[in-house]
């Protein structure tokens, strides 16, 4: 079955074409068809990326007539490119404005997978062609302009779809438009849905069924700070919340000049370095592209959270459970202070100030009562009269995607490891993630430094410590991982002499040839 993929949103120079270029080739190394459609309005960039001519421009195109698609073969086998055409006439792209003439097409092209670059941007042809995709996939960066610009995509992706759903039902669009009339321009889905509520209930459940049933995913690209690395989770569970719309959080990819180097030599990333660490990031972000696209046709849509803030209990203010212990609720306290501050970056342009201090006040409300054993209990049983005795003692689940890719990582591992497996940094690194485990955990847990505990992973064998604390540091992971110790130690020793032994000949022979 060919899936369709779409990347765009945020801002422009976000990475948005990197992205899909790396996605297509990591799937076409998979053994997979691809074709990369090259659809951003402001210009074809794809065809230079890859290292190849741009293509003749067509002459006195029919406007009326059926675009045909011939995807063009790239150096990167199993991929092919749909390149931007423009005419002689004028400067604009012809691809976005005869979209309705040429998105049909895309469904009926011989291939596994359709990637579409729709580069940044809000526009009725890029919004329809986000929506239509299998899979969306939102880009922003660790900076106001990038996330307020993911917001009002967001927030103009419900737009465009509410109004398009609506054209043929006159009555039902004029009780919308009498609603936007006391909101600002693209308002949150929320509030547009309880405006419209006020004049008709039918048009407000339908605007509530099309709600549920967006689906885009985000990544964050450029990120420098550890904070930087949680953005796209933090607007994920920030607009379930205050947008209702369900984000998937798919990764981050960490700023690495390896990815300008690739644009320079114009080689993908995944070829021209792909141990770097923004090749890395790529892969794992494509793993989990491939894990949530083959998961959400059998198990469907995550519900958002459009709970209001009556139905919210203290626990969900500061994003914890009923069975946090006191230390649990200071630290859930800290991080929605801190999350909740007038300059706070995932919030950019999603909150009024009244409503920040509000939020703020709440969350303050909540650590007073939850952390009073007295007035804790006596919410508990005000809150939840029917369910005082059963407490959830479990934290809120993990992301969709993040679920998928471990599930598909599981499966994966399970024909490498046995008896006689050769563990090597990588091989560990996909079974800690396989377990949903994060190297701080790790460091937590067995008091090695997080720096060793990556060096270990990328088997920067230089910044090791000696031999014998190696060792000692892979039996405390063996152990954590649940695998074999021995096995696992032993083989990882044995790969570390014999690259180091490899490593001192190259030296001595480059030292004897010198004068």
């Amino acid at each position: 079955m060919q899936r369709t993929i779409a990347v765009g949103g945020g801002r422009p120079g976000v990475g948005q074409s990197t992205l899909c270029l790396n996605l297509a080739v990591y799937l076409a190394q998979l053994g997979r068809t691809v074709v990369i459609v090259d659809s951003d309005p402001s210009g074809a960039c794809l065809h230079n990326m890859l290292g190849m001519e741009f293509p003749e421009p067509e002459k006195n195109p029919d406007p009326l007539q059926s675009e045909e698609l011939n995807p063009l073969p790239t150096p990167v086998p199993g991929l092919s490119l749909l390149p931007q055409l423009y005419s002689r006439e004028t400067t604009v792209p012809l691809r976005p404005g005869r979209r309705p003439r040429w998105a049909k097409g895309l469904r009926h092209l011989n291939c596994d997978y359709v990637i579409l670059d729709l580069g940044a941007g809000t526009g009725p042809t890029t919004l329809d062609l986000f929506h239509d995709a299998d899979l969306g996939i939102c880009m922003t960066a660790p900076d106001p302009p990038s996330v307020e610009a993911s917001y009002r995509f967001l927030r103009a992706l419900f737009a465009r779809r509410l109004r398009k759903s609506l054209l043929k039902d006159r009555f039902r669009m004029r009780q919308l438009e009498r609603a936007l009339e006391s909101l600002p321009a693209l308002p949150s889905p929320l509030k547009v849905i309880e405006a419209v509520s006020r004049f008709d209930a039918a048009t407000a459940r339908s605007a509530h069924e099309l709600l549920t049933s967006l689906r885009p995913c985000l990544v964050t690209s450029k990120t420098r700070l550890r904070q930087d690395t949680e953005l796209a989770s933090l607007m994920a569970s920030l607009s379930s919340r205050y947008l209702g719309i369900q984000v998937d959080s798919l990764g981050h990819i960490e700023h690495d000049d390896a990815i300008w180097l690739s644009v320079i030599r114009k080689i993908p990333l995944l070829i021209d370095n792909p141990t770097s660490k923004g090749a890395r990031n790529l892969e794992r972000i494509a793993r989990r592209v491939v894990a949530l696209a083959g998961t959400r046709e059998a198990s469907g849509l995550p519900a958002s959270d459009q709970r209001t803030d009556n139905e919210r209990s203290l626990y969900d203010i500061l994003w914890t459970h009923r069975g946090a212990g006191d230390e649990e609720l200071r630290r859930a306290s800290k991080r929605q202070r801190e999350l909740f501050q007038e300059e706070s970056l995932p919030l950019t342009s999603l909150l009024p100030p009244l409503e920040l201090a509000r939020e703020r006040g709440r969350i303050e409300e909540a650590q007073e009562t939850l952390l009073d054993p007295v007035r804790r209990r006596t919410y508990d049983i005000s809150f939840f009269p029917d369910a005082t005795a059963q407490l959830d003692d479990l934290p809120p689940e993990q992301d969709e995607a993040r679920l998928a890719e471990q599930a598909l990582l599981r499966q994966a591992l399970l024909h490498e490891i046995h008896p006689q497996t050769e563990y090597t940094g990588d091989l560990l690194g996909r079974i800690r993630e396989s377990l949903g485990i994060e190297i701080e955990e790790i460091s937590k847990k067995t008091k090695i430094s997080g720096s060793h505990l990556r060096a270990i992973e990328e088997e920067d064998f230089e910044n090791l410590p000696a031999e014998v604390y190696t060792r000692g540091f892979l039996r405390q992971i063996a152990a954590l991982l649940q695998i074999d110790p021995t096995q696992a130690t032993r083989s990882y020793i044995r790969r570390l002499r014999d690259l180091k032994q490899k490593a001192q000949e190259a030296s001595s022979s480059t030292t004897r040839r010198e004068p």
